[in-house]
């Protein structure tokens, strides 16, 4: 009887020695689209959407997209596309601190002044350029899925920085948005 009851109380305390267990390291393997829009830059003028697919548990990668519609805005730059990896460091999954590296297509406009003593002369030319980046920010997702989101990233033209003002260019970010 002594045994039996041993039996059954060493059974039930590794039964529930095995339900304490945290599912903590289990991922999921299903991966998510997210659709943001910075709204730093809609309030500046311009539109600048990003579509980000998850790849696994730390990373991901997405395009966007910078449209101006602001006359102030559009006088410098004509638009961007923008397409980034990212690595993420957080405890959720494809969330948290994260670095990325992104190319960058970049349409600006410059400004010439020419002179030959009596006029002068001011010419508009548009330049197109691919410049390369990195960057960093923190994203934070809720359980229904919507996302806030913190970017900051630097990048260097890399074919006609001689022939304009725009050598070093910049993404900055506070992004809303939504996965699914």
């Amino acid at each position: 009887m002594k045994k039996s009851l041993l039996l059954v109380v060493s059974l039930a305390l590794s039964i529930s020695s095995f339900s304490q267990e945290t599912n903590k390291d289990i991922t999921t393997n299903q991966n998510f689209n997210e659709i943001k829009l910075n709204g730093l830059y809609l309030v500046l003028g311009a539109i600048d959407v990003t579509y980000e697919r998850t790849i696994n548990e730390e990373s991901a990668f997405g395009i966007n997209v910078f449209l101006p519609f602001d006359d102030d805005i559009n006088d410098e730059i004509n638009y961007y596309i923008s397409p980034y990896y990212r690595f993420y460091f957080g405890n959720k999954y494809a969330a948290g601190f994260f670095v990325e590296g992104f190319g960058m297509l970049n349409s600006t406009n410059d400004y010439r002044y020419s002179s030959n003593g009596f006029d002068t002369v001011f010419e508009e030319e548009k330049i197109t350029d691919f410049a390369l980046g990195i960057g960093l920010g923190g994203k934070w997702i809720t359980n229904r899925g919507f996302i806030g989101e913190l970017n900051l990233g630097f990048g260097r033209n890399l074919f006609n920085s001689d022939r304009h003002d725009y050598e070093i260019i910049a993404k900055v970010g506070i992004t809303v948005g939504y996965r699914f």
